[in-house]
């Protein structure tokens, strides 16, 4: 009975830890955890061997020996150790100083800086058969250093070739309307594509923007002939509407003045006022229509 009541409080404390290696977080991190997590395999006998003699010769040589071993990085670099052809740990060294054996040691430096790179112009068809040059700029850094080493050749040049054809792809898919007006939806969805395609070299896409598109000499010309009969087409319907509203305006003064005759006298009045202040000698005698009409015989 004491055995049970020991061993029932042990099974429980184990049951978490036997439900987490199937939880849905280890599940989609275990991809990028099999490098880091999985045991470093030893070099043999042979290694060991090498690894004893080129401490001999750090000693024979001492302390000379020291400008061979101590290597530094800067704040913003990390160092993968290749020993023997293989990883000397889990984790890449730096910022500092560290050590390494002579002659058994590789050191690959990585910078972890964003890098900016321009992608070339592309001629690339749109989905309504429109031929346009599309520049593009990547921003992207590495945020695991022994992934780009171990995974990837070279993860600038492989970042910058996927980009390229990444945007190519794209922007295949999408009309020029919204190529023109939709720019920032474009780069967001091509970033996210990178940055998903890239995770498994250790790299992060951060951003990517579309610089320029460039039109067709002969298309640029329609365009903006397009865009200048539409403007005239637009000018015209505004003045035929001035027009429209000006002749409702003097349809509406002419039936208050025929309502009050006095009003024309006073509005005649006014209008001579206003020539005589500009000083000039111009007179105007107004004529009846009606007594017009009735000179000429018409009714």
């Amino acid at each position: 009975m004491e055995t049970d009541s020991i061993l029932l409080p042990g099974m429980a404390e184990l049951e978490p830890s036997e439900k987490s290696p199937l939880s849905p977080t280890r599940t989609q991190t275990q991809p990028m955890q099999t490098l880091e997590d999985s045991e470093l395999p030893g070099n043999g006998c042979c290694g060991v061997l090498l690894s004893l003699f080129s401490y001999l010769l750090i000693l024979l040589f001492f302390p000379f020996s020291l400008f061979f071993t101590i290597k530094i990085v800067s704040e913003y670099e990390r160092a993968v150790i290749l020993r023997l052809g293989r990883l000397t740990s889990h984790k890449a060294k730096g910022p500092g100083l560290f050590f390494i054996l002579p002659c058994m040691d590789d050191v690959k430096v990585v910078d972890l800086r964003t890098v900016t790179f321009d992608v070339p112009p592309q001629e690339i068809l749109t989905k309504d058969s429109v031929t346009v040059r599309v520049d593009g700029v990547v921003y992207f850094r590495i945020f695991n250093p022994t992934m780009s080493v171990v995974k990837v050749e070279n993860a600038y040049n492989s970042t910058f070739l996927l980009a390229q054809t990444t945007m190519r792809s794209v922007l295949g898919t999408k009309n020029l309307a919204e190529l023109l007006s939709d720019r920032e939806a474009i780069s967001n969805e091509m970033g996210e594509i990178l940055d998903k395609a890239t995770d498994v070299w250790g790299v992060k896409v951060e951003r990517v923007e579309i610089k320029d598109v460039r039109l067709p000499a002969g298309f640029q010309r329609a365009m903006a002939a397009e865009a200048e009969s539409a403007r005239e087409a637009r000018a015209k319907v505004i003045a035929a509407e001035g027009e429209q509203n000006a002749s409702r305006s003097l349809k509406e003064a002419a039936d208050v003045l025929d309502e009050s005759p006095a009003a024309l006298q006073l509005r005649y009045l006014q209008t001579l006022n206003q020539i005589a202040g500009e000083q000039n000698h111009t007179y105007v005698f107004p004529l009846p229509v009606d007594l017009l009409m009735k000179m000429f015989g018409k009714s």
